[in-house]
Formats: structure tokens, C-alpha cells, sequence
């Protein structure tokens, strides 16, 4: 089992993704603010595994408040859920984290006027979004395993594995190993994923480790495979969804999308309920991360780019509701039209 990020007695074990493949390196981190630049630096990435290290964070922060009042306690938590909330702006699930974290503290200030008991009540939350998340991977490769079938070839772009959750079986690769425990021959293709390579450098690193065929390829390689067939599904991640099924994703998948629709190849989305917003209408509310220019210009330390070229450096762009085959999320799979079947899933968890 890939362990992306667990609760110890120490403080937050994350696994650095930035030294993938080369180095498996383990770092401890301490304190909420550093739980927080890990985040910000993409020490962990992956909607559902931000989500689970901003509560983690949130939780360790509150355990390390000095205050000696509920009071106290909520005037630190309010700004430690500030500085969480201004890392990653396009993912959903750190934003629904923190907003499940107050509601954890506004329970606990109900119960009790002990602050060492909201404490641990904050604890319990974290770990409970943890172990949820786990779950919800399990329930997808169960529904998304299904979609694909035996001997097939699945095209995939950036990492929404393993490492992009808590840990274990993720939700685009959730959906394969989903299929592979049904029994089914599935091999993989992976794109490269420019700029920061998550799929030559973490997909690839993780399919290889749970002996699963992988192969990996530039991103512009996409088209010419599908053209000769040897695609047979596209399953990806998502880091937003609207109500209207639209889905931000890891920049370069609406082009896959585009792609998969001319060669008449489905074209599946994997994730959570948890990262469905349906309080904004369509993709074109989502906000887009821009990130460093050093990003694209750079690999590592290694310069690609003339010195002081411009840059645009996008980290996620919006693939339409009509390009999408199906939604694969732990409640179930939705299909057209989103704005209706999302809803419904949406309140089926609310339920359970």
C-alpha cells in the first residue's frame, strides 16, 4: 500500500512527490504552516490527498494551540483555515476539508467547553476524512471497473492514483485496479503530463510498483494512438466539477478530451462527491491555478528556455460536460444530463 499521508504521534508523514521516482523520502511534518507549504509545493497533490493533509494540518494546528478557551481555540483554527485555504485555489476538496473541519469545531464548541476534548474532536474529524477517503476510492474501482472491458487499453493524464488520495487505490487508477481485481487484462497508457511530469514520474512509478503494463508517452503522442487504435478508454481525475458535469482537471486534458471524442474512444472522469461544487453553474466559474514560470522553463534545476522568455503556466484547464462519457464518483456513475444525475448523487451522500 502507497502511503501518500498518514497521522502519527510525530505530526504529518507525507511522502515528497517532488522525488518521485528517483527517491522514496518520507518528511514529518510539525507544525500547520508547514503542512500548509507542503501543499502550496506540491510535496502532495491530488484533490482527495489535499483535502485529507489541509484537515490533517488543520487538526495538528489545533492540537498545538496554546489558547485556554473554546473561544481561543476558534480564533487560531479561523486563521490556520485562512492560511490552508490560500495554497491551492482550483481544488474543490481542500475547500470542502476545511469547510467539514469547522463544522467539526462548531459541534464540538456545542458539546463542550473543554478545549483539550475539541481538540481531539478535531483529531477524530481528520482521521474520519482519512478513512472515508480510503473507502471512497475502494467504492469507484468498483463502479469505474466495470466500464471497461477485458483486454482493453486505457489512456490516462496526469496522476489521479495512489498518490493523488490518502493512500491505496485512487480514483482514476482507482478505476483500474477496480477492473483488475474483477479480473480484466488492463494495460495502461500514461502521458508524460507537462510540466511537472506527474505521469513519467508518478503514474508510471506507481502502475510499475502494482504490476500493472504501463506505457508511457509524450503528451502530443495522445492523437496518433488513439488514430491507430490502440485506445480503447480514457480515465482521468478531476480536481473541480460543476453542476453541469464541466471538469477542471491537470492542464492538457481538454485536449485529450477533444481527442477521445474524434475517435469515438468514452471518455471517463473519476472522483469523489466530494469534488463536485455544485454551487457554481459551469467550468467557466472555476478558478485556474497559475503557477511558476520556472515550471515550464525549467526540469529541476535543468534550464529548457531562453532566459527571460514569457510564460503561461496554467496548472489546470476545463474540459466541457459534452466530451464526457460518464462521472465516476463513490456514490455511483453519472451520465448526461450532469446537472440531474450529480444532484442526485449529491444527496445520496447527504443521506448516508
Amino acid at each position: 500500500m502507497i502511503k501518500t499521508v498518514e497521522w502519527t504521534n510525530e505530526g504529518v508523514s507525507m511522502l515528497d512527490q517532488r522525488l518521485l521516482p528517483t527517491e522514496e523520502k518520507y518528511l514529518i511534518l510539525r507544525s500547520y504552516e508547514e503542512v500548509a507549504d507542503a501543499i502550496k509545493k506540491m510535496v502532495v497533490r491530488g484533490a482527495p490527498a489535499i483535502g485529507v493533509s489541509a484537515a490533517f494540518g488543520l487538526a495538528l494546528g489545533a492540537k498545538q494551540s496554546v489558547g485556554t478557551s473554546i473561544a481561543d481555540l476558534e480564533f487560531d483554527f479561523d486563521y490556520m483555515c485562512e492560511v490552508m485555504g490560500s495554497t491551492r485555489p482550483t481544488a474543490v476538496n481542500l475547500f470542502w476539508a476545511i469547510e467539514r473541519m469547522r463544522q467539526a469545531l462548531r459541534r464540538a464548541k456545542e458539546k463542550t467547553q473543554d478545549v483539550e476534548e475539541a481538540k481531539q474532536i478535531l483529531v477524530d474529524e481528520a482521521l474520519k476524512i482519512y478513512q472515508e477517503d480510503l473507502e471512497s476510492n475502494r467504492a469507484m474501482g468498483r463502479f469505474g471497473g466495470e466500464l471497461l472491458q477485458d483486454g482493453a487499453t486505457v489512456l490516462t493524464h496526469c496522476n489521479a492514483g495512489a498518490l493523488a488520495t490518502a493512500g491505496d487505490y485512487g480514483t482514476a487508477l482507482g478505476v483500474i485496479r477496480g477492473a483488475r481485481d474483477l479480473g480484466k487484462r488492463i494495460a495502461v497508457i500514461a502521458d508524460e503530463t507537462r510540466p511537472f511530469l506527474q505521469g513519467s514520474r508518478l503514474t508510471a512509478w506507481e502502475l510499475s510498483k502494482d504490476q500493472i503494463p504501463v506505457t508511457l508517452i509524450t503528451d502530443n503522442m495522445a492523437g496518433h494512438f488513439m488514430k491507430q487504435g490502440k485506445v480503447d478508454a480514457v480515465v482521468v481525475g478531476a480536481d473541480r466539477i460543476a453542476a453541469n458535469g464541466d471538469t477542471a482537471n491537470k492542464i492538457g486534458t481538454y485536449m485529450v478530451a477533444v481527442l477521445a471524442k474524434r475517435h469515438n474512444i468514452p471518455f471517463y472522469v473519476a472522483a469523489p462527491v466530494s469534488t463536485l461544487d455544485l454551487s457554481i453553474l459551469t467550468g467557466e466559474e472555476i478558478p485556474i491555478e497559475e503557477r511558476d514560470a520556472k515550471e515550464v522553463t525549467h526540469v529541476r534545476d535543468q534550464q529548457l528556455a531562453p532566459e527571460g522568455i514569457e510564460v503561461h503556466n496554467p496548472a489546470f484547464d476545463v474540459t466541457p460536460n459534452e466530451l464526457i462519457t460518464a462521472i465516476i464518483t463513490d456514490r455511483g456513475v453519472a451520465r448526461e444530463p450532469y446537472t440531474q444525475s450529480l444532484k442526485k448523487l449529491v444527496e445520496s451522500a447527504a443521506v448516508a
